[in-house]
């Protein structure tokens, strides 16, 4: 249960798809074919709620990449400051140092000072935390970068994971003017498509084919038969909503196998992930559980703060999840 890579079976529907387009010789197009940049635009007008349809997409090779990425794509580097969360995917502070630029942690701006920042991560559904930043909050983000000229990157690839509470997409606090706001998602986790490699960035039209621009002589495109294949999972909710319930079985149970096992389940309202303590060293929480047979990932990769606490992914089959409450 330490790397949240999904187990479950593609629905047949995007499978029969990715067959289907596999007679693709020539090269794909780096934009997205119109039938899949539709896709993606219903899809985030559903479920992201942005306010007005001013916005462009793109789709990627996962998330991942654009993650890693991003501040290369953008022109940012020596000199420049990116802040990142407190506690995060490991990814995001990556990307910064392969641009060179400097990297600041901090979940309150005010805090960052008087650094050049051009760019601002936030990730609601958190990895590893599971924590949900509310509308306000992501406003006041928007408002504090728009005033310096920073660019806000929004990772919502958590976002169709809702437990306790219901996270919001930051395309729906631009009041109506999506400048230097991105918004990053993934089909990796809502329709089991990790090995597809199949993602999405929307937002500011003018960041979007800058993007565009430089992918499309990089070389960072999307196969032909995956974005056919994204078409049809961005089209089904029928899949989506059987993977949320299997998640949501599984939550049930591991929750409550480790609080019964003495631990604390802190944030943890949407997402992937269980966000635990024993009030101890993350390695030593490690040892404990690998003692019983159960892999967490220590709460020190995801930053400084989180070196008492452990992830753990709801990602396990049914009988692994059912074997880990037993020897909990």
């Amino acid at each position: 249960m330490s790397i949240g890579t999904p187990v479950d079976p593609v629905s047949a529907v995007i499978r029969a798809a990715l067959a289907d387009a596999s007679d693709a010789p020539g090269y794909p197009l780096t934009a997205g074919t119109p039938r899949l940049r539709e896709a993606i635009r219903d899809w985030v007008t559903r479920w992201c709620g942005p306010a007005g349809d001013g916005f462009g997409v793109l789709p990627t090779i996962g998330s991942k990449e654009l993650i890693a990425w991003l501040p290369t794509l953008l022109g940012i580097g020596p000199g420049d400051t990116v802040v990142i969360p407190q506690v995060c995917y490991p990814t995001y502070e990556v990307g910064v140092q392969l641009s060179g630029a400097t990297v600041v942690r901090a979940d309150s701006l005010t805090s960052v000072g008087p650094a050049r920042v051009r760019l601002v991560w936030v990730n609601s559904p958190s990895n590893p935390t599971g924590r949900v930043l509310p509308p306000a909050h992501l406003r006041k983000v928007v408002d504090w970068a728009r005033e310096r000229g920073a660019i806000v990157a929004s990772d919502e690839c958590y976002l169709p994971l809702p437990w306790e509470s219901s996270p919001v997409s930051i395309l729906s606090v631009c009041d109506g003017s999506f400048d230097n706001v991105l918004a990053v998602h993934s089909l990796s986790k809502r329709s089991n498509l990790a090995g597809y490699r199949a993602g999405f960035v929307a937002g500011d039209p003018a960041l979007v084919d800058e993007l565009l621009q430089v992918r499309k002589h990089s070389g960072m495109i999307v196969p032909a038969p995956v974005q056919a294949a994204m078409v049809a999972a961005l089209g089904d909710e029928t899949h989506v909503e059987e993977q949320r319930e299997r998640y949501a079985r599984r939550r049930v149970i591991l929750r409550a196998a480790f609080e019964r096992a003495g631990f604390t389940v802190e944030h943890s309202e949407a997402g992937l992930y269980l966000w635990l303590t024993r009030g101890e060293d993350s390695w030593s929480t490690v040892d404990w559980l690998a003692e019983r047979g159960i892999l967490a990932a220590p709460g020190a990769f995801y930053g400084p703060v989180g070196e008492r606490h452990v992830r753990v992914a709801l990602t396990a089959s049914d009988e692994r999840v059912a074997a880990a409450a037993t020897r909990l």
